[in-house]
């Protein structure tokens, strides 16, 4: 009994040991310099977007990025303006 409890606590054990992890080459190195990759992560692209390191592409992806970015800003501005009660001058007709 003691013998199956002693495997059953090595086995789990070795369960939460980390793994050995091979390093491999991918066309995301060329983008391991770019701002924003940061470590431990490095450059991080969870959906494989610039996959096969196509700059012209990446930056692309980088200009909309930032330019949705700033369109949310503007939009969360024009909420706040609207709840503080500052209204435009001038009544809707609807005659």
């Amino acid at each position: 009994m003691k013998l199956i409890i002693a495997a059953t606590l090595a086995a789990s054990a070795a369960a939460f040991a980390p793994s050995q992890v091979a390093q491999s080459s991918t066309a995301l190195n060329a983008f391991e310099n770019e701002v924003g990759a940061q470590q431990p992560l490095g450059f991080f692209d969870p959906l494989g977007l610039v996959e096969d390191g196509n700059q012209a592409k990446f930056d692309r992806l980088r200009f909309v990025e930032l330019k949705h970015g700033r369109i949310s800003m503007l939009a969360v501005v024009g909420y706040l303006i609207e709840e503080a009660g500052i209204r435009l001058p001038g009544e809707f007709s609807y005659e």
